[in-house]
């Protein structure tokens, strides 16, 4: 493969948001295959209150069982150990010999990516493409941001999407009420949650 896009994420539930921008970058950058990592072990959230990653990993699945374009990967949950991305990519390059690697990632996660680990080898082992909502402006020198390295944002891609204020905390916490989620993401996904009584249980934290 030539071209393969990598969208991580807790997926806490995966949401039309995601997928919106999974499937714009796959147009935009002629990519051949988007994976879609669900964060086993994700190091910057409370663990005991992030769902099991057996059902997130199901909810992606079937989220994107209709497009063959996109693929579920177990990678960080066969890994031991939390879930970094420099790890996680680094497989990748070897699994995908050749291919050039897209990591595409929202723009409000540059404002944390200075706690990443590794991020200045990780900014140099593939091209990130940036997700943002009409109208948004990046700039690097912002106070948040200021010290991420200068190859990062040489290979870096700024991809606009239509704003969808949807956000997985904002469905846990609907769900929780007893709100309704439709059309906040796919059918079939509000229905697994709805069987599997997932979000019920109150413990909403802002993931």
């Amino acid at each position: 493969m030539k071209a393969v896009g990598i969208l991580g994420g807790t997926f806490d539930p995966i949401h039309y948001g995601h997928l919106l921008a999974a499937e714009y970058a796959r147009h935009e950058f002629a990519l051949e295959k988007i994976l879609l990592i669900p964060a086993a072990r994700p190091p910057h959230k409370n663990l005991e209150s992030v769902l099991d990653v057996d059902h997130r990993f199901k909810m992606a699945e079937i989220a994107v069982q209709d497009n063959p374009a996109m693929e579920i990967s177990l990678l960080e949950k066969k890994r031991n150990g939390l879930s970094y991305t420099v790890d996680t990519v680094k497989h990748l390059l070897n699994a995908y010999f050749g291919a050039s690697l897209f990591f595409i990632l929202g723009a409000d996660s540059l404002l944390f990516m200075n706690s990443w680990k590794n991020i200045e080898e990780l900014a140099t082992l593939c091209t990130f493409v940036v997700v943002t909502r009409p109208g948004y402006k990046i700039n690097p020198q912002d106070r948040e941001m200021a010290g991420l390295p200068d190859i990062l944002w040489k290979n870096a891609r700024y991809l606009e999407i239509p704003g969808l204020d949807i956000s997985s905390s904002d469905i846990r916490r609907r769900v929780a009420q007893g709100k309704p989620i439709k059309y906040l993401l796919p059918p079939e996904v509000e229905r697994y949650i709805c069987e599997m009584g997932l979000y019920r249980g109150g413990g909403i934290d802002d993931r």
